[in-house]
């Protein structure tokens, strides 16, 4: 027995030991703790004074347009620092530091795609001054929250600089046209399962009963976290002057309005991404064929420092490997390269800027011209009536007569494409006859009234222009497009559109279901029967959308993404019993199913996934679905005949991101499930009498 217990005391020692080594190894690697005294001396040079609306809207107000950058920065890190110190650190590469081995794919990505060597190499060299005092002032209002409340500050995050707040930009612009799920393929990982959509709509006065001009802001993002929207109205002294979303961690509105112009973005995905399949020397596996010749890689390390336990962290190397077409990976299929657009670019942040200061169409344009922003449709209109409709994308300057689509072969040079085709090879479409431009994430062929769009021949197809039809694209077609003169009723009425298309695929899975031998099976024969009696509206009253919708969507989902999914009974058989197990029935009312929560707020919603009111839902251990993406920040964005500005919005939460005990931490959430909007107070007059709280940054009572 002695001998047992001499043998488990060893154990601990040896155990407590290489603890002890393990923690103190850490502790030469952990970050220091830096000196707040200067990041607060720093916030000194900054003018600017922060108003809250009765909402909880922050309204900046700088002297200049660095002040009102470092207002924004300081107002959204009261609202959610926890999510823009994420972003920071994910951006860095050190996210797994604090959040452990989960976030270590993303530090290996921002080593992999070389985001720091491109902002170390490019940031004083492309970036004006202007820009960079913008980047920098923002950062310095993070700073200075952060130092003003250090116990939520990760060690590791200060000081940021506004080479962080590029880097963002850099780092995750690219994953909206698709390039983060081209990385997950190559390294046989999960695709995100929350699709990616947004609506926008603008309507010339030719189309409107009253003269007006409308533009329809509607992102489908998620609800939380580094890409969930942030409403602010900013003004500078030096004529910056916005209304809009922001994402944590961006100093620009990215998309809204000014007093002149405004635009809706929506996520579009042309082939921007090639993979190339790379020959390797047989004798040494670091050396690839080029135009017959043996080539090495470029290599370096990633060295992640990754949280396993408690307090303990380990810092982890993994290889790096680039070729002349851009980073490589390894998978057991072989060895491929990556080349994106986008690649090695850091101006994404000043065409930002640039968008933002436009006060007419020809400077919007010649923002856009700059060519920075590798993807997403813009939907624009102004104050003149101009409305508009732009794909955008760098598009390759790719040889032709080559099948682009799929995998490339890596050994010749000629393959490797260099530069892009100029802007005005980008399809667009402005002021059509029709006085109506759209998009769902549709194909950019179907964007505008009947007979008035752009014709697919003119296109190269190396340029790997989608040619898909959202079941929200159908129905901008059979709403906005069917109507030749919308009033604002209508306009609104129509976004808020709860149904699927008859040439939808929920109605094409619907139709499977109902076509099935049932084989006397009870429960399919009552499915089949409820789901027969469906209009194919998600109206929260519906007795039938639920049992839809939870059927049709897990094998839409698998057929969109090309991967084997349930056969449309077995995913009616699963919904049945869940309903059952839950609600008691096969068919509850959507509203009981399909749940807006937040805080105290828990009601009914209606819509659903791809339809103009977009919800999606994750499901609930209660068996309800709790919406997490889809319409989140909404616009409605008014000039009427003579120019004059008016807007309205809505966000599905309210202001105060995180804080559970604000007033804003969920009070605009009634609302928004009623599909209600507030208005938004752009200017000082529309602000009169609606302030709540006026002061300085770190001046809060």
């Amino acid at each position: 027995m002695r001998w047992i217990i001499r043998i488990s005391l060893g154990l601990i020692g040896v155990l407590l030991g290489v603890t002890m080594t393990v923690a103190a190894i850490d502790q030469v690697t952990a970050p220091r703790r830096p000196d707040l005294a200067p990041l607060i001396e720093r916030a000194r040079a900054y003018d600017v004074t922060i108003r809250r609306d009765r909402y909880g809207v922050p309204h900046i107000l700088g002297k200049t347009n660095a002040d009102a950058a470092f207002g924004i920065a300081f107002a959204h890190a009261e609202d959610d620092f926890a999510t823009i110190q994420s972003v920071a650190l994910a951006t860095r590469g050190t996210l797994a530091a604090s959040e452990g081995l989960k976030a270590a794919p993303g530090d290996y990505i921002v080593n992999l795609l070389d985001v720091w060597g491109t902002v170390n190499g490019r940031y004083d060299r492309d970036l004006p001054a202007d820009v960079k005092a913008m980047l920098q002032a923002y950062a310095d209002g993070v700073n200075y929250y952060a130092a003003r409340n250090p116990d939520q500050v990760t060690p590791g995050l200060l000081p940021l600089t506004g080479k962080d707040i590029a880097a963002g930009f850099v780092f995750k612009t690219p994953f909206f046209y698709g390039l983060d799920s081209e990385l997950k393929k190559l390294a046989s990982a999960s695709p995100d399962t929350l699709p990616k959509g947004s609506n926008g709509v603008a309507v010339a006065p030719s189309r409107s009963p009253d003269g007006a001009t409308r533009l329809l802001v509607n992102s489908h993002q998620p609800y939380t976290g580094p890409v969930a929207w942030y409403e602010a109205v900013v003004e500078s002294g030096e004529g910056w002057h916005v209304a809009g979303g922001f994402f944590p961690g961006t100093p620009f509105m990215l998309h809204g309005h000014n007093a002149h112009l405004g635009w809706a973005n929506t996520v579009n995905s042309p082939d921007l991404v090639d993979i190339y399949r790379l020959t390797i020397n047989p004798d040494d596996k670091d050396e690839y064929r080029l135009d017959g010749r043996w080539r090495k890689f470029e290599k370096s390390t990633a060295r992640m420092r990754i949280k396993f336990w408690g307090p303990f962290s380990w810092t982890v190397n993994r290889e790096v490997l680039r070729s002349a077409h851009g980073p490589v990976m390894r998978n057991k299929n072989g060895v491929f390269a990556i080349r994106y657009a986008g690649m090695g670019d850091v101006r994404l942040a000043m065409q930002y800027w640039r968008l933002n200061q436009a006060e007419n169409l020809d400077q919007w344009r010649a923002a856009m011209a700059l060519q920075a922003l590798p993807s997403i449709n813009y939907i624009y209109a102004d104050e003149r009536g101009h409305v508009g409709y732009v794909y955008n994308g760098l598009f390759p300057n790719r040889q032709e007569g080559i099948d682009w689509s799929g995998v490339v072969p890596g050994d010749r040079s000629d393959l490797i494409w260099h530069g892009y085709l100029p802007f005005d090879r980008t399809p667009q479409v402005w002021d059509p006859k029709g006085g109506l431009v759209f998009n769902a994430n549709n194909t950019p062929f179907q964007a505008t009234a009947f007979g008035d769009g752009l014709d697919p021949n003119s296109f190269s197809p190396t340029m790997g222009i989608q040619t898909n039809m959202t079941n929200r694209a159908r129905r901008l077609v059979e709403t906005f497009a069917a109507d030749d003169q919308i009033t604002a009723e209508e306009f609104r009425a129509y976004k808020y559109d709860l149904a699927y298309s008859p040439r939808s695929a929920m109605t094409g899975v619907i139709s499977e279901i109902l076509a099935l031998d049932p084989k006397g099976d009870a429960d399919v024969i009552a499915a089949q029967a409820v789901l027969r009696s469906w209009d194919f509206r998600t109206d929260v009253k519906s007795r039938a959308a639920a049992l839809a919708v939870m059927t049709a969507t897990p094998v839409i989902v698998a057929r969109d993404a090309h991967e084997k999914g349930p056969t449309p009974l077995k995913a009616l058989r699963a919904s049945i019993t869940l309903l059952k197990d839950h609600f008691g029935r096969i068919d509850p009312e959507w509203g009981q199913v399909n749940r807006l929560r937040r805080g105290a707020v828990d009601v009914p919603i209606d819509g659903g996934p791809d339809v103009l009111r977009a919800v999606y839902g994750k499901p609930g251990e209660d068996g309800r679905l709790n919406a997490v993406a889809g319409d989140t920040f909404i616009m409605f964005v008014t000039w009427d005949r003579k120019g004059q500005l008016s807007s309205e919005s809505i966000h599905q939460f309210g202001s105060a991101t995180l804080d559970a005990n604000s007033p804003h931490y969920a009070d605009q959430a009634r609302m928004f499930a009623e599909m209600k909007v507030k208005p938004v107070l752009f200017t000082e007059a529309q602000l009169a009498g609606n302030i709540t709280e006026t002061y300085r940054p770190g001046q809060r009572k």
